[in-house]
Parts: C-alpha cells; sequence; structure tokens
C-alpha cells in the first residue's frame, strides 16, 4: 500500500531495496544512453506494486524524467484507450494536452495510424528530456491500449523512453504480450516481487505502531503471508479492533470486515454502489445509483475518507486499494449485484455517457431478451470497429446471445456481427453464424440481405466460387430490397472475376453498376467498381483498371492503394508518385498496409531495391500488426527475387521459405502462382531447368488471368528457363501472352517493350530485341529496360558485334549497378570481361554486413537525417517515404552500425570521415 505519510510510504518499501536498485539502475541507463527501455512489475495483489512503482516514478521525475503515471481500471478495461490515456494525460506537465489526445481519438479510425502519432508526440517530448510512462494494473488494460504498448517500446526504442509496467503474473496476459513484443528490440527487465521476509514485516509494524510491538501482534502478523498490504490492514483492523473494544482480528478479511462494520449503513451502502462502478468512480454516479441526492450522501463520503477507504482526487472518488474495493464488492449478494450492474448501465447512458463505458456493467448484468442492452452493445460496437475490431467482434457476438431468439432483432444483430467479425479478420466465425441464421428459415428479404453481408466473408476467404454459387441464388429466388439486390450483383461480378470467362464478368460488373447508381446505394457502387476494377486488371486492360480504381478511390479513399498501383501499370509514375504524396498527408480512412504495397510496387518499378525491400518488409509487419495477412505472399515472393538481384541466396531462400509458410494461410490462385514462379526463379538459380520449366507450366496453369497479374514484367525470365529447357512451345505462348497484352495496352511503353523483347527472345531475332530496347526507352521501369539491355548484349556478342555488344552490356550493368542488384551487374562484368572489356566498368564489390559501409544508400540518408535531429515523420517528409518506412530503415541502421540510441548514432556520423 502507499500511505499518506512519510513513514507509511517508507514501511511500504520495507524489503524491496534490491528491486528499487534494479528500477534506478534502468533508469539511470536511460538517461545516460538515450534509447529505450522496459521494466515489468509484477506479484499477486497487495505485495507492493504500486508503492514500488510510484517510488521509482517519484525518482525518476526528481532526475528530470518527464513523467506519465496511470492506472488501468478493472471496469475500464475495453474502453478504447483508456488505460494509456491514464498515463499520458495526467500529471504537472502531461505527455499530451487532454486536447491534443481528444484529436487523436477523434480523427483517426485506424490503430496503426494513432500508434504512429502517439508515437510522434512522445518522441517530440523525448528530444528535450527522457520520458517515463507508468502503467499500474496493466493486466486490466483495454485492447486498444494493449495493442499501441505492443507497438510503441519498439518503435521508440532510439529515444530515451522508460516503460514501467506493473500488474498481476498471467502468463497469457497482457503484460507478457508486451514484453514479448519487445524483447530483442530494447532491455527489458522484470521484477517479480515475492512475500516480504519475516524481518521486514516486524520493520514495517515498527514503522506503523512504534518499537513497542508485542508478540501477540508479531504472531497475527504471520497470517499476512509477506503481503505488505494485507499486513498493514491487519495492523489498521487492530487499532480499529482496540479502540472499539473488539477482540483482536485473525485474519484480513476479519480486519477489512471489522472496518467495515465500524461504518455507518448509509457509508457503507454508499461504498457498495462505488464498488458496483469500479475502483474509480463519479460522486454523481454513486448517488444516482443509490437513489439519493448527492447532498445527502456528503457525510457518507466524508466517512468513507476518513476511513482511508476513499480518496478524492477532484474529479473522481477512487478506492484507496483494490483489494478494498473487492472487500466490499464481494459482500453484495449475487443477484443484487447483477442488478445494480444493469441499473448502473442505463443511468451511465441517461446521463449522456457513451455505450461503451456502459458495456462492462452489460456485460454483467443482462439477461437473455434485453433489446435495450442489444441496441447499446450494437451502438457500441460500431463506435470501437474502426480502432478496435476484435473488441467490436467481441461486443457483437455477445449482443447475439442476448437478442430474443425470434424476431427481427436477431437478424439485424446477426447482419452486424457477420460485419463486425469478417472486418477483424474473423471470417470463418462469420460464416458459422452466417449459415445458422439462414438455416432458422429467415424472410426472404433478411435471406438476402444475410447472404450479402456473407459476401465480404467469402471474398475474404477466397472463396469466389462459392460467392458465385449463394449470389445467383439469392438473385433468382428474389425478394431482395433493391440495394441490398444490387449489392448481391456487384458481389456476383466479383466472383466471376475470378473466373476465366472474364468478358462475361465485366457485362455482370456494368449490370451491377447501373443497378448500383440507380438505387444510390454507396455499398453496390463500391462492390460494383471494385469488381469492375478487378476484372479489367485480370484482363490485362490496363487502363480501364485505371478508370474504375480511379472511381472506386474519389468514392471511398481506402481504395486509393489500388488507383496509384493501376496508375504504375500504365507507366504513369508521376500520378503514382502524386498519389503517394497525397496519401502521406491524409488522415482518413487510406490502408497503412496496402499504401505500403503501393509505395513498394512504385519503388521497385522505378529499380529502387534497397527502399522496395523495406516497404515489403514494413508491410508485413503492419500486416502482422493487426492481423490482415493480404499481401504477405506476394511481398515475400518480390523479397526473394530482389534478394537474388542483389546476391544474397541466404535471405532468398529465407523469403521463399517464408511464401510458403504464408501461402498455406492463403493458397488462392494468385499466391499459389506466385510461389510457383519463385520456385521456379530458385531452381533454375540451382542449375535444375527441369524443375523451374515445370514450375513455369503450373502458373500457366493457374488461369488466364494470372498471366496478366504475375508475368507483366517478369515474362522475359520465364521465356530463358523454357528456352534453357528446350520448350520452345511453352516460351511461344509466354510471348503470344505478352503480345496479347500489349495489344490490349498500346500506349504503355513496358507493355510493348515487353511484348518486342519475349518475341525477340523466342525468335533469337536481333533486330526484335534492338526495337524492344527503343521501345522501352519511354518506360519508366529500370530494371526492364536493364534486362532487355542485358539480352541484347548477349545477341550481340553471339552475332560477332563486340563493341555494340559491350555498349549494350555496359548500359544494363551500369543500371543494375545503380539499383542494387550486384548479383545481376556482376554476371555482366563476368560477360564484359570475356569479351576484353572489363577495364570499362570495375567488379561490384560485395557491400559488408557492418559498419557504415553496410548501409544501403536510403539508410545513408535516413542515418544522416535522425543524426541532424529529425523525428522520423520529418525524416519521412524530407525523403517523402512513411514514416514506418523511416522506422525500418532506422532499424537496420541500429542493427549494422551496433548502437542503441538516436544520440550514439549522431555521434557516429559527426565522426565519420566525410561528414
Amino acid at each position: 500500500m502507499s500511505g499518506s505519510n512519510g513513514s507509511l510510504s517508507r514501511a511500504g518499501l520495507r524489503g524491496r531495496e534490491g528491486e528499487l536498485e534494479q528500477l534506478q539502475t534502468l533508469t539511470d541507463s536511460v538517461a545516460r544512453t538515450g534509447s529505450g527501455a522496459l521494466a515489468l512489475l509484477q506479484g499477486e495483489p497487495g505485495i507492493g506494486k504500486t508503492t514500488l512503482l510510484t517510488e521509482a516514478v517519484s525518482r525518476a521525475r526528481a532526475a528530470g524524467f518527464s513523467v506519465g503515471l496511470g492506472k488501468a481500471d478493472e471496469l475500464h478495461h475495453i474502453v478504447p484507450l483508456s488505460s494509456l490515456a491514464a498515463s499520458v494525460l495526467h500529471g504537472d506537465q502531461p505527455l499530451l494536452s487532454g486536447g491534443a489526445f481528444a484529436d487523436l481519438a477523434r480523427n483517426q479510425d485506424q490503430r496503426i495510424w494513432l500508434v504512429e502519432r502517439l508515437a510522434e508526440a512522445i518522441e517530440a517530448r523525448a528530444d528535450g528530456a527522457p520520458v517515463l510512462i507508468a502503467l499500474d494494473d496493466v493486466q486490466w488494460a483495454d485492447p486498444l491500449s494493449r495493442f499501441a504498448l505492443k507497438q510503441l517500446p519498439a518503435r521508440l526504442r532510439t529515444s530515451p523512453v522508460l516503460w514501467m509496467l506493473a500488474g498481476r503474473p498471467d502468463p497469457t496476459g497482457p503484460s507478457e504480450e508486451i514484453v514479448t513484443a519487445a524483447a530483442g528490440t530494447l532491455p527489458t527487465v522484470t521484477v517479480s516481487l515475492k512475500p516480504l521476509s519475516g524481518a521486514a514485516i516486524g520493520q514495517l509494524a515498527d514503522d506503523t505502531l512504534g518499537a513497542a510491538v508485542d508478540e501477540r501482534v508479531r504472531d497475527l502478523l504471520d497470517g499476512a503471508g509477506g503481503n505488505p498490504f494485507l499486513a498493514v490492514e491487519m495492523l489498521a483492523g487492530l487499532g480499529t479492533a482496540e479502540a472499539s473494544g473488539d477482540p483482536l482480528p485473525s485474519t484480513v478479511v476479519v480486519g477489512v470486515r471489522g472496518r467495515l462494520r465500524s461504518l455507518q449503513p448509509s457509508t457503507l451502502r454508499f461504498l457498495q454502489m462505488g464498488a458496483v462502478l469500479g475502483r474509480r468512480f463519479g460522486f454523481h454516479d454513486a448517488a444516482a445509483l443509490y437513489g439519493e441526492p448527492p447532498a445527502t450522501l456528503i457525510p457518507a463520503l466524508e466517512e468513507a475518507i476518513r476511513a482511508g477507504l476513499l480518496d478524492d482526487d477532484g474529479d473522481d472518488l477512487v478506492f484507496r486499494h483494490d483489494l478494498l474495493r473487492q472487500a466490499v464488492y464481494v459482500d453484495i449478494p449475487p443477484s443484487a449485484r447483477k442488478a445494480l450492474h444493469r441499473e448502473a448501465a442505463g443511468q451511465l447512458v441517461s446521463a449522456g455517457r457513451r455505450p461503451i463505458d456502459a458495456v462492462p456493467h452489460i456485460l454483467r448484468g443482462a439477461l437473455p431478451g434485453d433489446k435495450e442492452c442489444v441496441a447499446l452493445l450494437r451502438r457500441a460496437a460500431e463506435d470501437v470497429l474502426p480502432v478496435t475490431p476484435g473488441l467490436a467482434a467481441d461486443l457483437m457476438t455477445r449482443a447475439l446471445e442476448l437478442a430474443p431468439s425470434a424476431g427481427p432483432l436477431r437478424f439485424e444483430a446477426g447482419e452486424q456481427a457477420i460485419l463486425v467479425l469478417t472486418r477483424a479478420g474473423r471470417s470463418r466465425e462469420a460464416l458459422s453464424i452466417g449459415d445458422r441464421l439462414l438455416a432458422s428459415r429467415p424472410p426472404l428479404e433478411v435471406f438476402s440481405r444475410l447472404q450479402a453481408a456473407l459476401g465480404g466473408t467469402l471474398w475474404n476467404l477466397d472463396l469466389a466460387e462459392e460467392l458465385r454459387r449463394r449470389t445467383e441464388s439469392a438473385l433468382g429466388i428474389g425478394g431482395a430490397a433493391p440495394e441490398i439486390a444490387a449489392r448481391l450483383a456487384a458481389l456476383r461480378a466479383l466472383a466471376l472475376s475470378r473466373g476465366r470467362d472474364l468478358v462475361a464478368a465485366r457485362e455482370a460488373g456494368e449490370t451491377a453498376l447501373r443497378a448500383a447508381t440507380a438505387t444510390g446505394d454507396r455499398e453496390a457502387h463500391v462492390l460494383a467498381l471494385s469488381g469492375l476494377g478487378e476484372i479489367a486488371q485480370n484482363a490485362g486492360d490496363n487502363a480501364v483498371a485505371l478508370e474504375r480504381f480511379a472511381a472506386l478511390s474519389a468514392l471511398d479513399s481506402a481504395f486509393l492503394p489500388e488507383e496509384i498501383v493501376a496508375h504504375l501499370h500504365v507507366d504513369d509514375f508521376a500520378s503514382g508518385e502524386r498519389l503517394l504524396l497525397q496519401a502521406a498527408d491524409n488522415t482518413g480512412s487510406v490502408r497503412q498496409a496496402m499504401m505500403l504495397w503501393a509505395q513498394g510496387q512504385y519503388d521497385l518499378g522505378l529499380g529502387r531495391l534497397d527502399d522496395a525491400d523495406a516497404d515489403f518488409a514494413t508491410m508485413e509487419r503492419l500486416e502482422d500488426d493487426v492481423q490482415t495477412p493480404v499481401q504477405q505472399v506476394n511481398g515475400r515472393v518480390i523479397r526473394s527475387r530482389i534478394a537474388l538481384l542483389r546476391g544474397d541466396l541466404e535471405a532468398a531462400r529465407e523469403h521463399l521459405l517464408a511464401a510458403r509458410e504464408r501461402l498455406v494461410v492463403k493458397p488462392n490462385p494468385g499466391n499459389t502462382a506466385a510461389v510457383r514462379f519463385l520456385e521456379a526463379v530458385h531452381a533454375e538459380a540451382d542449375g535444375d531447368i527441369g524443375l523451374a520449366v515445370d514450375k513455369i507450366r503450373q502458373v500457366q496453369q493457374e488461369g488466364s488471368f494470372m498471366r496478366w497479374r504475375l508475368l507483366r514484367d517478369w515474362v522475359d525470365a520465364a521465356i530463358r528457363m523454357a528456352l534453357r529447357g528446350a520448350e520452345h512451345e511453352l516460351a511461344e505462348d509466354l510471348a503470344a501472352q505478352a503480345g496479347a497484352l500489349a495489344a490490349r495496352n498500346p500506349a504503355v511503353p513496358t507493355a510493348t517493350g515487353v511484348a518486342a523483347h519475349a518475341l525477340g527472345l523466342v525468335k533469337n531475332d536481333l533486330a526484335m530485341l534492338e526495337h524492344s530496347v527503343e521501345l522501352l526507352r519511354a518506360s519508366p521501369r529500370r530494371l526492364v529496360r536493364a534486362a532487355a539491355c542485358a539480352d541484347l548484349g548477349q545477341a550481340l556478342l553471339a552475332a560477332g558485334r563486340r563493341p555494340q555488344a559491350v555498349a549494350a552490356l555496359a548500359q544494363a550493368h551500369g543500371t543494375f549497378a545503380e539499383s542494387g542488384a550486384h548479383a545481376a551487374a556482376a554476371r555482366l562484368q563476368r560477360d564484359m570481361d570475356g569479351a576484353g572489356a572489363g577495364s570499362r566498368r570495375a567488379a561490384a564489390t560485395q557491400r559488408p554486413v557492418q559498419g557504415w559501409g553496410a548501409l544501403t544508400a536510403s539508410e545513408k540518408k535516413v542515418a544522416r537525417l535522425i543524426a541532424e535531429g529529425h523525428t522520423n515523420r520529418s525524416a519521412a517528409d524530407v525523403l517523402v517515404v512513411s514514416p514506418h518506412t523511416v522506422n525500418t530503415h532506422l532499424t537496420s541502421v541500429f542493427r549494422k552500425l551496433s548502437v542503441n540510441s538516436r544520440v550514439q548514432l549522431a555521434n557516429l556520423v559527426m565522426a565519420l570521415p566525410d561528414n
């Protein structure tokens, strides 16, 4: 416990000198090194965590730390960001102002965006002084705070930010999740508080009662089991008992209850109302639950404070320890507790509180069939869905459980549950709920609504054929409202985009778009445009795909990444860059991970291999953070190819293995084809041409649309494998599909140039290869140009045209080297050496793995900017990349340079000879 005077404060620290020294050492380290750290204080209730945490925070404040100290609350453990808000908003100099924090909560609708903004605010504060953020009772942290606390320590590891968490031991609880996420990226210390020794308990008794403590009191204290809070409560109970002439209490429960029995009945009843509301509660709320005007309960409040049971912080009343609250709470009969929680929920809502504030009471007090509670849960789920979809899903499943077994409310709650569960990534659960509701034979209109709600679920599960079957069945049965029929038609077109008849799919999409426009239903409009964009992209109609995705992102900015990639497919990198810049300032609903996918495609297209690799690595991390693995297979496939181009065979194999593992999770045709192609590339690198050709055949069999999506820019590699394997017919088929893509996109230099390149390879036509190089001069894709130049150089050598061959090879070599494709450049260097032109280019040198020379060009830029005092955000603005990508680069910089803080990095950079 923490007392109100110096004696009790010292008493609470008896026997904790060693633990306090551990925390002091960590605090000194953060201040000295300028790098982050995390400490976890663990122990049973009453063991002294709060007292130790409070003392450590006090010492840090005295040492110049900017401090935020908060406490999570059991009955607010689902209110988004409530726990972390307690840590960053409290104190003499809050880490964030209430207004700034409210802006974050109000303007954001994505967890990743929110965490990054919090990180920027804390990073800015840490620039002036080290920061300590402490959270007590972390076992009750709300889901969004838990998410943030799993990201922030690692994100801020390069700044002097110390995190101190205190909580109860739980191997699967929030504290262990947070420590596990931080492990390996910054120093972490777990301080486990054990029961105090008998000597320490004796010192505590001496501190509290004076030196003359008789043996019978010491015997009594043995019942505390080394728990300092229980010991002090027993001593307080002893004082109460002696003053009243009662027998000496033999246990802490008797001691606490003895103190409670000494209170006036009205005071005890008031405390019980407070205990129902939580450890921290409002005076007016407790009075309302009591059923008395606040003024009449002031004497009860005063007595509770005098008895040391409550503290008044000026805004709320707080039980001095949660064990005190529990002692009051358990004496309320269970049936009365349930009724009081239900009443508390209604009163909080009536008082204008958010639905989520009433939810903890609903979960404890609602009975099946309570329509008002179902309505509150539905509203709360809708409110928290953007930031904590998992919590929203839990609330909706509970709402469905409470909904009446018959009637429209059950179907309405079920439809919402399907949508929310799908958004939370729990698609299997959503499908199960939907099928159970459909099996109950709902009215036709409800049947259609449920099938429409399940559309996104089936799409996320890659069940395109099942989606087609269900939508056609629902449309055939009829009875749907016009807007629902429009959604079903759009979902059917989306499903058909994965089929072989893309002409029929396009007709279905156009019909669905007309229906969506006629009904004015926004969701149907989004679905129809999305389907038409997918269909056009799968058919290789890049200009049409761009038109559809541009209209889609204008309707919903979340689809801006699709528009950016569509611009890249028509070689319009300038518009892609403009939209990427626009997205960097967007605080709306743009999907952060998908924006990084678009950024990666942009950097890859321009031959920025280091940047592209960092983009895709960051994308995967963000997808892992929010547990939505959308592009992880394709990201790993591209990173493996990048590693092969660089000559990093170990990394290339690691990425291949990771791609295979992720394919098991999402084994759709696109992912399968991508992994098969990568396996072909690796087989060729290993000298197994037969296996490589077999894998390319598998890619071709995945479906015609995959030819446009996967081999758009990589068809030359597939053709070379086929030719090396003497599979000329396969090579001709690949060249023909490149030609068909060019015919669909005559204004796209990359498409026409790749087609000419493919034909030149298949026919061994030198003139056609020369033509391909000429066409590709207008293409912004540097690696595509370099590959064509390299093949032209080889053909010119074979034709005996050595000077022209060397020029073409040198041009390709330069592009590969500048892009970071060192292995590809080295192969060309060998060809040039064989042609007697080795002196024209120096051989590519292998990049070291440690030290300044190990850094990529982008990492060096980031290192210099951070050394100059830039934050991640300002560095990102200078480099025109995402702050998340800067963080990825910075992680690599610290690893390669073996530094742990921005201060150490700045010292190293300043010491460089060329600085």
